[in-house]
């Protein structure tokens, strides 16, 4: 009997074919930067603008999309999963004042889809677009007894830069500084191995009138990215925190020194339906809901009082006064 790689679960054809479907979105990304991406062993890119800054600081940040996999798997929608995996690394970077310069992907799978994987690469590709950046390489891995049947994995790595003299968060921050909200577009990436236990057996398709669309439509929406709306205002912010995993309790004290605290009021912002769906159904209470949700804020800016109605006026968006610095321990207050 002869063996193949086929045999064994790895189909080398599919893998190519993936590559075929999704390489004109991959090279849609590419800037006068990019010598070498896709197909090359190593992605190159050139840095020699670097040369032209006074300092500058690389930032790079690797993560995934977490079992927010699982539910799109289970309706097959991959494309928003790309959209998920840049923007979250864009954000992360973000916060430290870093401009994107290229993004890496890793997908893995229990047996190759090319469709599917060329549907996910493309949402990386889009996102990238969206946000300037370079889609410089990446890998798709097929591993059979890895991953179960029809289950994948996607993971990132983001590279940005910036000036030294412009690293967040600030050393002045003070008390009375005001904390700004801007809306999530979601869940974003975090907590949904609580929302998949809570909705478990949920009809994913049904549309619930609350929400105004299928809560499929509402708990896949992508992680949205706040670089086009914040980078150009980054001259007027102290510190920026991006609501992630650990949602207001463990995400805003990151960037606050020791003698801070902050002080959120929970009335002064709009929270979205969903969220009141979810807390209700699973029985969670509400301060769990803020140490694991966005709760509709998936990013804060941390301002001077005297320039935050300034800054408002001037962002493409709307924004939320949604609390204050007072003195204390590194902590986040809920009011």
């Amino acid at each position: 009997m002869t063996n193949s790689y086929a045999s064994s679960g790895v189909d080398i054809d599919a893998g190519n074919r993936a590559v075929e479907l999704m390489k004109d979105s991959v090279k849609a990304t590419y800037n006068e930067s990019v010598l070498a991406g896709i197909g090359s062993f190593g992605g190159l890119f050139d840095a020699s603008a670097l040369k032209q800054m006074d300092s500058p600081v690389l930032v790079a940040s690797t993560d995934g999309v977490g079992t927010k996999v699982k539910l799109a798997a289970s309706v097959g929608r991959y494309r928003g999963i790309g959209h998920d995996i840049v923007n979250h690394c864009i954000n992360d970077i973000l916060v430290q004042g870093a401009r994107p310069l290229f993004f890496m992907d890793y997908f893995a799978t229990s047996k190759l889809n090319p469709e599917q994987t060329a549907d996910v690469v493309t949402g990386i590709a889009e996102a990238c677009k969206e946000s300037g950046i370079a889609l410089l390489g990446g890998e798709t891995a097929e591993m059979p007894g890895v991953y179960r049947d029809g289950e994948f994995d996607v993971a990132g790595t983001i590279v940005g830069v910036l000036e030294r003299s412009r690293l967040l968060p600030r050393p002045n921050l003070l008390a009375g500084d005001l904390i700004l909200g801007l809306p999530s577009s979601g869940p974003h990436t975090n907590g949904y191995s609580l929302i998949r236990k809570v909705f478990e057996g949920a009809d994913l398709e049904s549309v619930h009138p609350e929400l105004g669309c299928s809560l499929a439509d509402a708990l896949l929406a992508p992680h949205r990215s706040y670089f086009n709306a914040l980078y150009p205002h980054l001259d007027k912010v102290k510190a920026l925190a991006h609501l992630t995993g650990g949602g207001f309790i463990e995400n805003i004290p990151r960037v606050l020194p020791e003698n801070l605290s902050a002080v959120i009021n929970l009335n002064s912002w709009q929270v979205p339906p969903l969220w009141k769906l979810i807390q209700e159904k699973g029985n969670i209470s509400t301060e769990e809901m803020y140490r694991v949700f966005n709760m509709g804020i998936g990013m804060v800016a941390i301002v001077d009082k005297s320039i935050a109605s300034d800054l408002q006026s001037s962002m493409s968006e709307p924004t939320f006064i949604i609390g204050e610095l007072i003195d204390g321990e590194q902590k986040v207050i809920l009011k």
